[in-house]
C-alpha cells in the first residue's frame, strides 16, 4: 500500500471584539502556502516561517452581508475555498471507497468550530460535504444508476476520558461508553448509535439534536464545553453488482474532529501543584500530542512505540493518523499578539503533523463475503468464550509479559468482556447487513424534528428565553416557550414536575416562578435560598422582565428573554447582539470590578480573565457546598509585586479559604482552572451516584498544611548603592491586599572586593552614578530580621534574587516566634559594572519574598456547621473586600522610601559640601601658615576630588614651606598657580 503524507492546512480568523477593542497587534502573515509569525516582543528580529498544504487568510478582506461573509479581496479565502480544497477531497475519497478524516486544531476561541461547522448561513466542512453527498446520490439516482446507496449518521463527545453518544443520551452509561478493539477494523466504541439518514435536512436535524443533548449535559454536569472533542461520523456504502454478477459493498468511514481546545499558556503555570495532571480533562490533547510526535520519529525512521492506548481520543483517532485513511488537519490560528505564544505552539504541533505518513485502501468487498465472514467471526467468537480461549488482540499489546497472576487474571476477565462485546456487536453488525434500506430509515421516523422546527417558528412571536453558552456553538440550542400562563422553574427533585426542569448546580427544588399575563412577563423567587440574577442584580422581589433581559438561574443557567412584541414596538431601544461575554461581563461590572473597554492591553486581558473566572470561582464555591467541602473561593486581582515578582503584568488569582481550619492560599489562574477539571469530576461521580470523596492528598479542594504560603512581600530600593551610600532601614511587609504583615530590617551596605564594609568616613559619595561604569561594585545585603509577623504564620524565612541572577537566595527558617532573627549576610560582588547594572539601580528594586506556613484554626463551632452554615454566618458578620486598600498603601510605601533615599542623597551632598569647604579652609590656613600668597593648582584639585579626609591632608601636606617672599620658582610658574586672597 502506498504511503500519503497527513494534509495540513492552517487559517487565520479575523480579531474578535475585545482584540479590537483594545488594538490588537497583528502577529500572523501569509504568503502563498507560507505562513509567518512575528514575536511581539522583538519586533526586529525575522519571523519564523512555516510550510503548509494550505494557508487560508481569512483575517480581513470580506464584509458581513446579513451575517454571511463575503469576500471583498481574493486574498480573503471564505468557507467554499476551504470546502474545494479540502472538503471536495473528502468527498472524493468517499465516493472511491477510501476512509477519510478531518480533524481540527488550536486554541480555544481560534476559530476550529467555524471551519468545521460554520455558524449562521457560513456552513463549515462538515454540513457542507453533507449536502453535496446528497446532491451527487440524487444526481446518480436521477441519471438511472442501480447502484444503492445508504448514509449512517452518528456523534459523539469526549469529555473527561469518557465517551457519550450525543444522539442517545439515555443510553450512556456511568463512566461513559465502552471502547473496544477490532483485530481487523480497530478501536470502536460499543453501543454507539448510528443512525440511517436520507437526506441533508435530516443530518442537520441530527448534528442540531446532537448539540442539544451536548447542551444539555454540559450545564447540568458543569461541563466546559471548549474542553470537550466532537467526532461527526458518517459511513456511505455503495452497493452494486459486478461484471460477475456478485452484489459488491463499497464502504467509506469520513470522521469529522472538533478537538478541544488548547487551554492558553500561563506565566505561572501549575508549578507545585500535586494534581496538575490529575485531571482526565486534560490526557487527551497530551496524548494526541505524544502521538503525533512519535509517528513524525517513526516517519523519519526512528523505532517508536507509538502511544495510542494512552487516551480514548487517541484510540479513536488511531486509524486516521496511523492506519486505513486519508487524513486531513486543519488548525487554528489566532491572529492577536496577545495570543503568540499558544499560536506558535499550535503552528509547531500542525508542523509536525505533516510528517505522519498513512496508508489508505479501497474498502471493497463482496456482500456475500462480509456477511461470511461476520458468520464465522460471531462462530468462532462463541467457540472461544465456551472454551475459555483468549486471543490477546492489538500488535502493539504487550500485555503478556510480566504479569502477576493476579494481573493475568484481571487481563483474563477483561479479555471474555472483550470477546462477549465483540460478539454481540458482530450480531448487530449481521443483523444490520440483513436489514433493508428502508427499514433502517423506518426506525429513524419521529416527530422530534418537526416540534423542533414548528419551535423555531414560534420564537418569532412569542416570549421565550434562549440559553447563553461559553461555546457560541452551543448558545440558543435550549428553548422555552412562554405562553400565557405560570411556569415554575425547578429540577428532577420537584414534587411536581416543573414546565422549566434545569438540573446542577444551586438549582433548588422549586427555584423560581415565570409568568406570562397580558402579554407582560413577570419572575419571582421561588425559594429563600434560590440564586437568580436578571442583569447581574440579585432579584429579591416579583420584576417584570423586559425584551433582551439577562438571568442567572443558580450558578451557571445563563438565559436571555426575548419578547418579539416588545422589539417590534421598539426596535431602537433594543440595539445589539446578547452573548455570553458580555452578559459576564456585566455581572462583574456589578460586583465592583472595571470592565470599561478604553484601557491598556494589559488591562483588558485582566478583564478577560476576569470573565473566564468569575463564573468559574461561582461553580466552584457552588461545588463546594453541594459536597460540603467547607471552602470558599473568592477573586483576587494581583499585581506583580504582590506576587513577590519585580516585573510582569497585573493577573487575576483565585483564593482558597479553607472555613474550618481558618487557612488561605492563592492560586494561579491556571492552578484554579486544572483543579475546577478535578471538581468537575468529583460531582459528576456525585451526581451519578458513584463513589466521589476522596483523601485529602487527592481532594482538589484541599492544600497540605504544611505548604507555604506568600505571607508579604518588601520592595527595597537600591539607588543607595548607586550613589555608594548604604541602607538601613524597617520596611513594611505588606500582603497582596497591602495590608502590613510586620516589618523587615533590611540593610545594603557598600563593601571592598573582601566584604569589609565601607565605613561613612570613608566617604567613596560619587556625584552621579555613571562613574560606576567599568568599575568593580561590592556590597552586601542584611536582611536581620523581622518584627510583628502575625502568629498565624511560623517557620518563617525571606526569599530573594539579585539583578540577573534566576535563582532566590533563601534565608534560614525561623519557628515560634513573631519576631524572628534571620542574621542574614550575603555579599555581591560585580567585577565590571555595566550601564544595565546601573539603571537595575537607579530604577529597579530588590524584591524580598516572605514565606511561611500557617497554624490552622481550633474553632470548634466551625467544624460542627456545613459549608453553607458557615458562608451564611460570614456574609452575617462581615463583608469581606478581596482587593482591600492595597494599591494607596503600597504607592504611599513607594513615596515613602523614595523620599527617605532623595533625604539621604541630599544629606550626603551636604556632609561632602561642608566637608570640602573644610578641607579648603585647611589650604587656606596652611597656606597663611608658611606666608603663602599663592598654591599650586594640583595641590587644590587633588583636595577637590579626594574622596576621604586623609587623601586630602596628604595633599595640603605638600604645600611648599620655602619660599617666605612669596615669590614663585620656574616649576611652579609652569605648573600653575592659584591665588589665595
Amino acid at each position: 500500500m502506498p504511503e500519503e503524507s497527513v494534509k495540513v492546512a492552517v487559517r487565520v480568523r479575523p480579531f474578535n471584539g475585545r482584540e479590537s477593542a483594545r488594538g490588537a497587534q497583528l502577529i500572523i502573515g501569509m504568503n502563498g502556502t507560507t505562513t509567518t509569525i512575528q514575536n511581539p516582543a522583538a519586533v526586529d528580529e525575522e519571523p519564523k516561517k512555516f510550510d503548509f498544504d494550505y494557508s487560508y487568510w481569512s483575517h480581513d478582506g470580506f464584509e458581513n452581508k446579513n451575517e454571511l461573509l463575503v469576500p471583498t479581496s481574493p486574498k480573503y479565502d471564505d468557507q467554499n475555498k476551504v470546502f474545494k480544497d479540502l472538503g471536495v477531497g473528502i468527498l472524493q475519497n468517499a465516493w472511491d471507497g477510501y476512509n477519510s478524516c478531518l480533524f481540527a486544531y488550536g486554541q480555544t476561541g481560534s476559530g476550529k468550530s467555524y471551519s468545521i461547522v460554520g455558524y449562521g448561513p457560513n456552513k463549515g466542512v462538515v454540513p457542507m460535504f453533507c449536502d453535496r453527498l446528497f446532491v451527487e446520490i440524487n444526481e446518480k439516482r436521477s441519471c438511472g444508476t442501480k447502484a444503492e446507496y445508504e448514509v449512517m449518521f452518528s456523534m459523539l463527545e469526549i469529555y473527561n476520558e469518557q465517551v457519550r453518544d450525543l444522539l442517545n443520551p439515555a443510553g450512556n452509561k456511568k463512566g461513559g461508553l465502552r471502547v473496544r478493539e477490532h483485530p481487523k477494523k480497530g478501536f470502536y466504541v460499543e453501543q454507539l448509535r448510528n443512525v440511517a439518514v436520507e437526506s441533508y435536512q435530516h443530518i442537520e436535524d441530527r448534528m442540531d439534536e446532537g448539540t442539544r443533548n451536548r447542551t444539555v449535559a454540559a450545564t447540568q454536569m458543569n461541563a466546559t464545553s471548549s474542553r470537550a472533542h466532537t467526532i461527526v461520523g458518517i459511513t456511505f456504502t455503495q452497493k452494486s453488482v459486478n461484471d460477475a454478477g456478485q452484489e459488491m459493498a463499497k464502504v467509506a468511514v469520513v470522521n469529522l474532529v472538533d478537538l478541544a481546545g488548547s487551554e492558553r499558556a500561563e506565566s505561572t503555570g501549575a508549578t507545585g501543584d500535586r494534581l496538575k495532571e490529575g485531571a482526565a480533562i486534560n490526557q487527551s490533547l497530551s496524548s494526541l500530542g505524544n502521538v503525533i510526535s512519535a509517528l513524525a520519529d517513526r516517519s523519519k525512521g526512528k523505532k517508536v512505540k507509538v502511544p495510542f492506548r494512552d487516551s480514548v481520543l487517541t484510540k479513536l483517532l488511531k486509524n486516521a493518523l496511523g492506519g486505513n485513511s486519508k487524513t486531513i488537519m486543519i488548525a487554528a490560528l489566532s491572529p492577536a499578539d496577545i495570543n503568540y505564544e499558544e499560536t506558535l505552539s499550535t503552528l509547531r504541533y500542525a508542523d509536525r503533523a505533516k510528517q505522519i505518513k498513512t496508508s489508505a485502501v479501497v474498502n471493497e468487498d463482496p456482500t456475500e463475503k462480509l456477511i461470511r465472514e461476520l458468520k464465522e467471526e460471531n462462530a468462532r467468537l462463541m467457540d472461544a468464550i465456551k472454551k475459555g480461549g483468549l486471543v490477546m488482540v492489538g500488535d502493539d499489546d504487550d500485555r503478556k509479559e510480566g504479569v502477576t497472576d493476579e494481573e493475568r487474571a484481571a487481563i483474563r476477565k477483561e479479555l471474555e468482556e472483550e470477546m462477549q462485546a465483540r460478539l454481540e456487536a458482530t450480531e448487530r453488525e449481521l443483523g444490520y447487513m440483513k436489514e433493508s434500506w428502508e427499514e433502517k430509515l423506518s426506525k429513524e421516523k419521529g416527530g422530534e424534528d418537526d416540534g423542533e422546527r414548528a419551535k423555531k417558528e414560534a420564537k418569532k412571536t412569542t416570549p421565550h428565553l434562549y440559553n447563553l453558552n461559553q461555546d457560541t456553538q452551543l448558545s440558543g440550542m435550549i428553548v422555552f416557550l412562554l405562553n400565557p400562563g405560570s411556569y415554575k422553574v425547578g429540577n428532577n427533585k420537584a414534587e411536581s414536575a416543573p414546565e422549566i426542569l434545569l438540573n446542577g448546580l444551586s438549582i433548588q427544588k422549586e427555584h423560581a416562578v415565570v409568568v406570562n399575563e397580558n402579554g407582560k412577563v413577570f419572575l419571582e423567587k421561588a425559594s429563600s435560598d434560590a440564586k437568580l440574577l436578571v442583569n447581574g442584580d440579585t432579584v429579591i422581589g416579583k420584576i417584570e422582565l423586559d425584551h433582551n433581559d439577562r438571568i442567572m438561574f443558580g450558578s451557571n443557567h445563563l438565559y436571555v428573554f426575548q419578547h418579539p412584541a416588545m422589539y417590534k414596538a421598539k426596535p431602537t431601544n433594543y440595539v445589539g447582539v446578547v452573548t455570553y461575554d458580555s452578559a459576564q461581563e456585566e455581572i462583574a461590572k456589578k460586583n465592583g470590578f472595571d470592565m470599561t473597554s478604553n484601557k491598556s492591553k494589559d488591562d483588558l486581558l485582566l478583564q478577560e480573565d476576569l470573565v473566564e473566572l468569575i463564573p468559574a470561582v461561582e461553580e466552584a464555591n457552588a461545588i463546594s457546598e453541594e459536597l460540603d467541602q467547607k471552602c470558599k473561593f473568592e477573586i483576587v486581582v494581583m499585581s506583580a509585586k504582590a506576587r513577590g515578582l519585580a516585573h510582569g503584568r497585573t493577573e487575576v488569582c483565585a483564593k482558597l479559604r479553607n472555613l474550618e481550619k481558618d487557612l488561605e492560599y492563592i492560586w494561579s489562574r491556571d492552578k484554579f482552572v486544572r483543579r475546577k477539571y478535578l471538581m468537575q469530576e468529583m460531582y459528576q461521580n456525585y451526581t451519578e451516584g458513584e463513589e466521589w470523596t476522596l483523601p485529602d492528598e487527592k481532594n482538589p479542594f484541599t492544600e497540605p498544611i504544611d505548604k507555604e504560603v506568600l505571607v508579604g512581600t518588601v520592595n527595597v530600593y537600591m539607588q543607595s548603592l548607586a550613589y555608594l551610600i548604604e541602607s538601613k532601614e524597617q520596611l513594611d511587609i505588606t500582603d497582596y491586599r497591602g495590608k502590613e504583615q510586620g516589618l523587615l530590617d533590611v540593610e545594603l551596605v557598600p563593601c571592598d572586593k573582601k566584604g569589609n564594609e565601607i565605613k561613612e568616613d570613608d566617604d567613596l559619595f560619587i556625584d552621579h552614578p555613571n562613574e560606576l561604569v567599568g568599575r568593580d561594585l561590592n556590597f552586601v545585603v542584611k536582611i536581620n530580621g523581622a518584627l510583628g509577623i502575625p502568629s498565624r504564620y511560623t517557620s518563617v524565612h525571606c526569599k530573594y534574587n539579585v539583578f540577573l541572577d534566576t535563582e532566590m537566595i533563601d534565608t534560614s527558617q525561623i519557628q515560634g516566634t513573631s519576631n524572628p532573627n534571620f542574621k542574614h549576610k550575603k555579599k555581591f560582588n560585580f567585577t565590571v559594572v555595566t550601564s544595565n547594572l546601573v539603571q537595575y539601580l537607579l530604577h529597579d528594586h530588590l524584591v524580598i519574598q516572605i514565606w511561611g506556613t500557617q497554624k490552622a484554626s481550633q474553632d470548634g463551632k466551625k467544624t460542627k456547621k456545613n459549608t453553607k452554615e458557615i458562608m451564611q454566618a460570614e456574609a452575617i458578620n462581615k463583608a469581606r473586600d478581596v482587593n482591600g486598600s492595597g494599591v494607596n498603601l503600597t504607592l504611599d510605601a513607594e513615596t515613602k522610601a523614595k523620599n527617605m533615599f532623595q533625604f539621604a542623597i541630599m544629606k550626603k551632598r551636604q556632609e561632602r559640601m561642608e566637608a570640602k569647604i573644610a578641607q579648603f579652609r585647611k589650604v587656606v590656613a596652611t597656606a597663611e601658615k608658611h606666608n603663602k600668597a599663592r598654591v599650586e593648582t594640583m595641590v587644590l584639585k587633588t583636595v577637590l576630588n579626594a574622596q576621604n579626609a586623609k587623601m586630602a591632608d596628604m595633599a595640603i601636606a605638600r604645600i611648599p614651606k620655602d619660599d617666605a617672599g612669596g615669590n614663585l620658582g620656574e616649576e611652579t610658574q609652569k605648573s600653575g598657580v592659584c591665588v589665595v586672597m
